[in-house]
């Protein structure tokens, strides 16, 4: 019987910029895997679909950081950095059961659909105005210029952040996103400043209310069932930040994929401008051509093939457990690859391949179970908007470098790219005609 290939080394920069071998490996040969992971903290890689569905949805892997079984040096190793430091612990990817139950409840009232559709003009107002300050350029960089600064004002926008004070926010974000880039502390720093302004700005809405999202949430706690003080700010600080980065990700990962595959972005772009392409279920698309039948199916697939969040976030055994052939203790930490999951071939057809027709397409990008991602809707509507108007109103967008010389965020938790420079015919718009008004 021949030996397996020796395992790869996970969690290095080569890893980080294909780490799709790398899984391929583990689903074959050791599909729930225990590493070390660079933080210190030993963990559990689940890297097969049926395995990473079975988990996400399993009532016995807390999301609650008190079940980890961790000496006191590996405290804070776990989770977004700086939160606990900033009490921002008790929101809804940090519970369980039944205080998860309340919780979503609350924000499920202020997180309507009805809001989302209704905060579709203003995405497509903020994705026109970004691309007009690069537009006649000739060039950008598509996450400093564009994928970034994309999601955080439309949320800013929704939770009722001013316009004057959007531009902190950048900058924290800014900060977070770099995943240690950054100054030493500058996260912790930047996560205190955030729930710090979070905090006050509550306590304003609380005395005048808008039509925001954070006013949503307080008439929410304010009718019957009490969202506390701490709770709020932590609510709006995660919507904030599974609610940009994300996105960005989305947006970066999602063009660098289209860019590198010629064929399906021709196709995605025939569909968006009336051309020959799969008809279907659609969805927004640039400047109102073409009835954008392929744009749904293709953001789903996009969101598979090369998703923005490469593991589920943290989760804890509370008691001891089997998964995938594995004994599991209680205490230890899981962590759902779902970049491994979604390339499954048993569980997806020629799973390493691009295929923006695919109908069938259970992907676990946003997760599965009762912490399934109440931010999808809106993401998805950001990612349609901004990739639709990408393609149509900079038609001949391509690379201005080498795919290989590229390079990714080191994190555990996201996947994206640092930066994507392009290149594309100047566009001068009209601005006097189109009538646009800044971010």
């Amino acid at each position: 019987m021949t030996a397996p290939p020796p395992a790869p080394d996970l969690f290095t920069w080569e890893f980080a910029t294909d780490p799709y071998p790398a899984y391929a490996w583990l689903r074959e040969h050791a599909p729930v895997h225990r590493t070390r992971l660079p933080s210190g903290v030993e963990a559990w890689l689940v890297t097969r679909y049926a395995d990473a569905r079975q988990a996400l949805a399993d009532a016995r892997l807390s999301k609650n950081p008190a079940h980890h079984d961790e000496p006191a040096d590996a405290r804070g190793r776990t989770g977004i950095p700086g939160e606990r430091k900033a009490e921002l612990m008790t929101h809804l990817l940090n519970i369980d059961p039944p205080d998860h139950t309340r919780l979503r409840r609350l924000v499920s009232k202020a997180f309507t659909p009805r809001r989302i559709a209704a905060f579709e003009p203003r995405v497509r107002e903020l994705t026109d105005r970004l691309i007009d300050a690069f537009a006649a350029k000739g060039e950008a960089d598509l996450i400093h210029d564009f994928a970034f600064p994309l999601p955080i004002y439309a949320i800013c926008d929704l939770l009722g952040v001013p316009a004057e004070d959007q531009d902190d926010f950048r900058d924290w974000a800014g900060m977070m996103i770099r995943h240690g880039g950054g100054p030493r502390g500058g996260v912790a720093r930047s996560v205190k400043k955030m729930r710090g302004y979070l905090v006050d700005l509550i306590e304003r809405k609380r005395a005048d209310p808008g039509d925001d999202l954070i006013s949503g949430l307080i008439r929410a706690s304010d009718h019957g069932e009490h969202l506390s003080g701490n709770e709020a700010a932590a609510m709006a600080f995660i919507l904030l930040f599974a609610g940009f980065e994300t996105t960005v990700n989305l947006i970066g990962n999602g063009t660098f994929a289209l860019l590198t595959h010629p064929e399906q972005r021709a196709l995605l772009q025939r569909s968006l401008t009336g051309g020959e392409g799969e008809g279907g279920a659609g969805g927004g698309h640039g400047n109102g051509s073409g009835d954008g039948g392929l744009l749904a199916t293709a953001v789903e697939e996009l969101l598979r093939f090369d998703g923005p969040v490469e593991m589920a976030t943290w989760r804890f055994a509370t008691e001891p457990l089997r998964l995938g052939g594995q004994d599991i203790g209680r205490g230890d930490p899981v962590l759902v690859v779902l970049a491994a999951a979604d390339r499954d071939p048993a569980r997806f057809d020629r799973p390493d391949t691009l295929d923006l027709t695919r109908r069938e397409n259970p992907h676990l990008g946003y997760g599965h179970g009762i912490h399934y991602c109440l931010g999808a809707p809106l993401a998805r509507m950001e990612g349609q908007i901004a990739l639709a108007s990408l393609l149509t109103r900079l038609p001949d967008l391509e690379l201005a470098a080498a795919p290989e010389e590229l390079r990714w965020r080191g994190g555990l938790i996201m996947r994206g790219l640092r930066t994507l420079p392009v290149s594309f015919a100047p566009v001068v718009r009209n601005t006097a005609v189109d009538g646009m008004s800044a971010p």
